[in-house]
């Protein structure tokens, strides 16, 4: 096993060199090994953040054993997040390892052929192109000129055929990518570079949620030894009995740590990828839609087209809301602070809101009101009486 396997732990040479290690996984999660606690990360990660890169950032490639405990790290996470039971989890996961791969990807076709170092390996487009199946699949349109040494020649456009483009795009990206849109031509659709590489990230996404979730006896083998990470994951979930969203939006009746995150962002303050995903969580649980999250949040430091992203991201086709993570959890990343001992009255954000709500005596819809346009930031000065602003 080496550095690239690593990198591209979905990719068949980096199977093929976990099938070739003498490594048990039982052994390792038995023996608690530094690839268990990183595949747990990874599926956190995931979850809480979209991306599967580790917060140590220690994983160089420079050591075989970081190598090693990287690459075994993804079938672990495998089989946490199979089994969490939650087929929202696993989407989730899914994307975001591609999302983590292709910004990879990126990152290796950036890299000037005379600039690589060859402790670095890298990926060229031919072989994740050849990855999938996909080499006879797309053609370069033609090289770029070249303006210079270092400039590159990678070419700006790709002709990719109908089959692929159709199974590797989604309506949900738009309507340019409709092919009474694009260019078409001896059964081929042109594409951008760019658009080529968000094609390719859906291949990675397709893969890696490929064959999950694996069917484990739960409490028996691998799955009994890891019970307790598992627990951990779906503490952070937050998985409940959940009926459905309130589908009332009242920022006055927003637990304390959504109602600071708005007023950070209000301040044009970034917030950090946890600070987002438990805020667009909540929204989203509370029935929004994304273009309503993008209105309420216009004014703030919040970028629309993230917002949409993300959004979007915490749903499934279907519609399934993915709860925010309790406030036990925010507590551990700073942004729950347990204000009047609010954790007593709810475990997570969502809990609190729906007690606020089924309390007050009265609501006016924020998307029902009119000519407030400072309301959203105006969450922490109401009082607990819905009724006071109309």
């Amino acid at each position: 096993m080496d550095a690239l396997d690593a990198r591209y732990p979905f990719f068949a040479a980096a199977r093929e060199a976990v099938a070739d290690a003498a490594v048990s996984l039982p052994e390792l999660v038995a023996a608690d090994a530094p690839a268990v606690e990183r595949g747990r990360e990874r599926v956190e990660r995931a979850l809480m953040d979209g991306t599967v890169e580790s917060e140590s950032g220690e994983f160089s490639g420079e050591s075989a054993y970081d190598v090693q405990a990287e690459l075994l790290s993804y079938p672990i996470a495998r089989i946490l997040v199979s089994l969490l039971d939650s087929e929202p989890a696993i989407e989730k996961y899914a994307a975001a390892e591609a999302a983590t791969a292709i910004d990879r990807i990126r990152e290796d076709l950036a890299t000037d052929d005379e600039l690589r170092s060859v402790s670095t390996p890298t990926v060229a487009l031919d072989d994740v192109l050849a990855e999938f199946d996909l080499v006879d699949a797309v053609r370069p349109e033609s090289p770029r000129p070249a303006s210079g040494a270092g400039s590159g020649r990678a070419p700006a456009h790709y002709w990719i055929d109908v089959g692929p483009y159709l199974r590797l795009t989604s309506p949900s990206w738009g309507p340019s990518w409709r092919l009474v849109n694009r260019a078409l031509a001896d059964g081929a659709v042109r594409v951008s570079r760019e658009e080529l590489l968000d094609a390719l990230e859906a291949a990675v996404e397709e893969r890696v949620r490929e064959g999950l979730p694996f069917e484990l006896a739960v409490g028996e083998g691998i799955a009994a030894e890891l019970e307790e990470g598992v627990a951990d994951l779906k503490r952070l979930l937050s998985e409940r009995s959940y009926a459905g969203p309130v589908d009332v939006v009242a920022p006055e009746l927003f637990p304390p740590c959504m109602t600071n995150l708005i007023e950070k962002a209000d301040r044009d303050a970034d917030l950090s990828p946890p600070e987002s995903f438990a805020l667009m969580a909540f929204l989203v649980g509370i029935g929004m839609t994304p273009d309503e999250v993008v209105t309420f949040c216009a004014d703030t430091s919040l970028d629309a087209e993230g917002i949409r992203y993300q959004t979007e991201y915490l749903k499934d086709d279907r519609g399934t809301q993915y709860p925010p993570p309790t406030c036990e959890t925010l507590a551990n990343y700073g942004i729950c602070h347990n204000e009047e001992d609010h954790m007593q009255v709810a475990a997570d954000p969502l809990a609190y809101y729906e007690k606020r709500v089924a309390a007050a005596e009265e609501i006016t819809d924020w998307r029902d009101r009119e000519g407030d346009e400072d309301e959203k930031g105006d969450g922490a000065e109401e009082t607990a009486d819905a009724g006071g602003r109309e």
